[in-house]
């Protein structure tokens, strides 16, 4: 994988705070279903807007698919939202932003965002920055720290390393690591549905199937300012504009375990 995940995977705690980060905000979801469904939609709309209906040629509409199937979206939704999207129902006309800035402990934070009122948005977005000890950038701010990829995470349980590692490499995935009991499996963006669809055959489930951001380096948290910057993206979540929220940077061991642990 080269240098490009070189600082992504500077120690397994990257690796494992990626996913806590993941674990953390699943373990939530149930209590914002209404809010996640609107932000579900709103990327399958996008998607089938820019790439038409048709999953099988669309990579960003099957992966926004795939992802309102595994958050339980009915089928109805995912429907009215593609054909919403390709103009068949008419929809809202939505803007896609990247919000940049930086949270507790120096932590880089990016935050996409679909919107049909930017000041609307904006305005929350900063209001949700400040609240939680964090400040929002300028544009360029903190991007130039990430780089799109598509990531996955397959159990350990699932399958020994070799096994996974021959599978995902021969379908163009870039890297395979072992990290806690998952292996992340890590590949460039237009090798995603390949990936995706070596794996499902393989019969090899992904816990996560997504296009992320994945930081260039990490910053160490103290447990206070860990807890900080999850209520920080938390509360970015709940903004039904905002997408998704990432950020750079690495739990100690004793939050990651309370909070996989379900504490």
């Amino acid at each position: 994988m080269g240098s490009q995940a070189q600082g992504a995977h500077d120690s397994d705690m990257a690796g494992h705070s990626h996913f806590a980060n993941i674990v953390y905000r699943k373990d939530r979801v149930d209590k914002k279903r209404g809010a996640l469904f609107g932000q579900l939609s709103r990327a399958i709309m996008v998607a089938a807007r820019r790439g038409g209906p048709d999953p099988q040629f669309n990579i960003a509409l099957r992966v926004a698919v795939e992802k309102a199937r595994k958050n339980s979206m009915p089928k109805d939704n995912i429907e009215r939202a593609v054909k919403k999207g390709s103009g068949e129902l008419g929809g809202d006309d939505f803007v896609e932003l990247t919000y940049e800035g930086f949270g507790p402990g120096g932590v880089a934070v990016l935050c996409d965002a679909l919107t049909d009122n930017r000041n609307r948005t904006a305005g929350e977005v900063r209001k949700t920055f400040e609240v939680h000890g964090g400040n929002l950038g300028g544009a360029g701010a903190v991007a130039w720290m990430f780089e799109r990829k598509g990531l996955f995470a397959i159990p350990v349980a699932a399958a020994p390393e070799d096994r996974v590692f021959e599978i995902a490499l021969d379908a163009g995935a870039d890297d395979v690591k072992a990290s806690g009991d998952i292996y992340e499996v890590t590949c460039a963006v237009d090798a995603f549905a390949d990936v995706s669809q070596a794996l499902e055959a393989a019969g090899l489930p992904a816990n996560v199937a997504e296009i992320a951001r994945i930081p260039a380096n990490t910053v160490e948290l103290s447990i206070e300012d860990g807890r900080r910057i999850l209520e920080l993206v938390e509360a970015l979540q709940e903004n039904e504009d905002v997408q998704s929220v990432t950020a750079n940077y690495s739990l100690p061991d004793a939050l990651i375990a309370e909070l996989t642990s379900g504490a």
